[in-house]
Parts: structure tokens; C-alpha cells; sequence
């Protein structure tokens, strides 16, 4: 008598899996794009390379190219390649010297 109840609960439950998509199986989703409210330009800030990295320095390439963040290149070191719209990007020297500013 045990048996059968489970086999019928296990039945109605799977039957319910059945219905429970109404897409279609080859469908992809469509990407959401965020906006991007702060794009930076390299150009404008180009005329601050040479110029020595401070944290004043800093705000200034900063508010200039556009960019919603900065990211500070100390010499020798690795950057992650991930790539942002909203970024700039400023290398410096051992002498403290900016040599590149860019984007990304």
C-alpha cells in the first residue's frame, strides 16, 4: 500500500516539470548594457604627461579625461587587461615622473 502513494506523489511531482518553461529551448537571452555615464578621453590629458604624480595631479587627469575612475601604474608593475570605458589609466617612473596616460 506504501508504494503505490509514493510512486503516485513522485508521478505528480515530475508532472509539474514538465510545463514549467514556456521559452523556447534555443532562445538566448539579450545582454542588458549598462550606460556608461563617465567616458574617458585620453587627449585632454595628454599635456600632463611629464608632469610629477601627486594626488593633486591625480584629481586634475582625472576631472580632465571624463573618467569616473583613475588607476595609478607604478613602475614595473602588472595591470589586469579588463578593459573600462570609465577609466583612466596613468603610469609613472621611479622618479615619480607620469610617462603614459590612457584609457581602459
Amino acid at each position: 500500500m506504501r508504494l503505490p502513494t509514493l510512486s503516485l506523489i513522485a508521478a505528480s511531482s515530475l508532472a509539474g516539470c514538465s510545463y514549467a518553461t514556456a521559452e523556447p529551448v534555443n532562445s538566448a537571452p539579450n545582454p542588458i548594457e549598462k550606460p556608461v555615464q563617465h567616458r574617458c578621453q585620453a587627449e585632454p590629458v595628454q599635456s600632463h604627461v611629464g608632469h610629477k604624480a601627486t594626488q593633486a595631479m591625480g584629481a586634475a587627469i582625472l576631472r580632465d579625461s571624463g573618467a569616473h575612475t583613475l588607476r595609478w601604474g607604478p613602475p614595473d608593475s602588472a595591470w589586469t587587461m579588463d578593459y573600462r570605458e570609465d577609466r583612466v589609466n596613468v603610469r609613472y617612473d621611479r622618479s615619480m615622473t607620469i610617462t603614459a596616460i590612457t584609457c581602459g
